[in-house]
């Protein structure tokens, strides 16, 4: 902790807290959201009942959110800033998307081809075998939580200043 405290800029801890609380919550909201639209998408035999469903898609979002902290804490220490959503949040976002897409590929190909845990409907697009929407989720989705993140930050600070 002392070393990951060394390395990374760190801004008050009040703050801090506002962005650890905002970003986990708005990863999960965000890919919740994206599991359901994306749903009939693919395959997977063991859902057959809704609380099959229900438990496969968040199982799939709590994982997703996992990916998404794991991303957003990496950059934090590649950019050695806590607070690079709000002063770098391109830099930052790029590395959490690639994380994300590279994560993804893996995940996507081994639990589709290797494992069978689940598969792709003929309505799904793929790119080398892997299925689109889950690739298009980790660019969508990290962009989409910087921009939330901001806009709410910049209301707070033009609240604030009134």
């Amino acid at each position: 902790c002392i070393i990951l405290l060394l390395l990374v800029r760190v801004p008050p801890l009040s703050y801090l807290l506002s962005l650890l609380d905002a970003l986990p919550f708005l990863a999960l909201f965000l890919n919740l959201v994206w599991e359901i639209v994306q749903w009939p998408l693919f395959t997977i035999p063991t859902a057959r009942s809704m609380a099959q469903i229900v438990y496969v898609i968040a199982h799939c979002t709590v994982g997703d959110a996992v990916i998404a902290a794991v991303s957003f804490a990496i950059a934090s220490l590649l950019l050695r800033d806590a607070d690079w959503p709000l002063v770098e949040p391109w830099r930052g976002g790029i590395i959490v998307m690639w994380l994300g897409v590279m994560y993804t590929s893996y995940s996507e190909w081994r639990n589709v081809y290797e494992a069978g845990n689940w598969g792709y409907s003929s309505n799904m697009p793929l790119i080398y075998g892997v299925g689109l929407a889950p690739l298009v989720q980790w660019i969508f989705i990290p962009v989409a939580a910087i921009l939330i993140l901001r806009a709410s930050t910049q209301t707070k600070t033009l609240t604030t200043e009134r």
